[in-house]
């Protein structure tokens, strides 16, 4: 959609999800910004209002499904929503713990936040676009999508799962006037990100990131995947034969 007026998005308190508020701040757009820490969130709200944006705050967690669906209606009815981006999510080393061992605790939390708040975002915000015919709802999935990995199983599943369910919902509702891009970035450059402790190619600013989510958003791309060249490597990975994929990431994990 171009030149959206109201927008919301989940996990504005850092990274990604800031970094796009501050790209869509301008006069005369309203910004409906969700988040779990109060504090950075006030910050981002801050930097929008800094650029003539009109800031509406939220201190939440998109799992609590009964608040994050009140929220969105909420948001629709006080200026009805152009673009929904569900941005809000979470891997095991945002809880401190190991990416390579993943417990029960933490796969659930994984599947709670990135399946769960995406459906609690995504569903309000569905209903109300669809009958008024208009709008515009992007999923933040991720690369890793494409690819199974050993130690990443409930990441990796969570996001293909985002994916499958954007690019689906796109077929859906684009009768109704909605459209529906799924977002795939590499390795962006984030308070999540720090904590990983392996090998990450292509690191990108979140500023950057932002700015090529915006262009893809304006022009309606259903997939918007970027860097290209990692996108080129997983999206070659995904077509190999799965006992290659397996050598592949066999070697790769003695060797990391």
């Amino acid at each position: 959609m171009k030149d959206p007026r109201s927008i919301l998005i989940t996990g504005a308190s850092s990274g990604l999800g800031a970094a796009l508020a501050r790209a869509y701040a301008a006069p005369g757009v309203t910004l409906f910004l969700g988040g779990r820490n109060e504090d950075r969130l006030r910050q981002t709200g801050r930097d929008c209002t800094e650029l003539g944006a009109v800031v509406r705050a939220a201190t939440l967690d998109v799992i609590d499904a009964q608040a994050c669906m009140r929220w969105v209606g909420d948001c629709d009815r006080t200026a009805p929503l152009d673009l929904v981006i569900a941005n809000a999510g979470v891997s095991a080393s945002a809880g401190g713990h190991d990416m390579r061992d993943e417990t029960p605790a933490v796969m659930g939390r994984i599947f709670a936040v990135n399946i769960g708040g995406t459906l609690n975002t995504v569903l309000p915000a569905m209903l109300a676009m669809r009958a008024r015919k208009r709008g515009q709802i992007a999923i933040v999935s991720s690369l890793a999508s494409f690819v199974g990995a050993p130690g990443f199983g409930a990441y990796i599943a969570s996001k293909a799962a985002q994916r499958l369910l954007g690019e689906s919902l796109r077929l859906e509702l684009a009768p109704d006037g909605v459209e529906v891009s799924v977002i795939c970035p590499g390795f962006i450059r984030t308070p999540m990100t720090e904590k990983n402790e392996f090998y990450m190619p292509l690191m990108m600013d979140a500023d950057k990131a932002a700015r090529i989510i915006v262009r893809g958003l304006a022009r309606n791309r259903p997939r918007i995947a970027f860097p290209w060249a990692l996108y080129a490597f997983t999206w070659f990975g995904a077509a190999l034969p799965p006992s290659l994929t397996a050598l592949v990431m066999n070697r790769l994990r003695k060797t990391g």
